[in-house]
């Protein structure tokens, strides 16, 4: 009986041939449908929905997207370095296209949660930034997440979120062609 609740795929011939066990195969399968069902729900948007609509907030998930994304920006989150956001650089973060980007950020400026003001570096530059109203929700919904995260790990053993963190980001370096060292 499998261990999720996740239905997998027939398995695949380089799967089936390699040297793995059956039960690692298994795990294998199980873990592709699990990992499918929660980037489904994440790509399209039902995660974030779901939190949404545990608020008063006047934000959809794309919008709330793209208040995050303005957010990892000015932070730095995932790059190099913080950086001042522009409409083309919420596009990229976004990974939509700058048009899409503009009305996003748009819709964000008219609903009072990001403002646009010039760069610091050139006047002439059009930015993102979040105002007092853009960084409640950030904070409303980063609050209603890490309780629920909290809640979903209260029966779990703390060597047991340990382990899955470290597992969990050792396939995600995995996938990003990061070499991770085991200490």
């Amino acid at each position: 009986m499998p261990k999720t609740p996740f239905k997998p795929f027939p398995i695949a011939p380089p799967l089936a041939a390699s040297s793995l066990s059956e039960p690692a195969k298994q795990a294998l399968m199980e873990l592709d449908a699990a990992m499918f069902q929660w980037h489904r729900k994440l790509a399209k948007g039902e995660l974030t929905g779901r939190l949404l609509a545990e608020t008063d907030l006047d934000l959809e998930p794309s919008l709330f997207q793209g208040l995050m994304a303005v957010m990892r920006i000015t932070h730095g989150v995932g790059r190099d370095r913080a950086q001042e956001p522009t409409v083309g650089l919420l596009a990229e973060e976004m990974a939509i296209d700058p048009s899409r980007a503009s009305r996003i950020a748009s819709e964000l400026i008219a609903r009072g949660f990001v403002q646009r003001a010039a760069a610091q570096d050139d006047g002439r530059k059009s930015v993102l930034l979040l105002t007092a109203k853009g960084k409640g929700a950030f904070e409303t919904v980063r609050d209603l997440r890490w309780t629920h995260m909290v809640e979903m790990f209260s029966d779990w053993s703390e060597s047991d979120i340990e382990r899955f963190s470290d597992l969990f980001g050792r396939y995600v370096a995995g996938v990003l062609g990061v070499r991770v060292e085991e200490v």
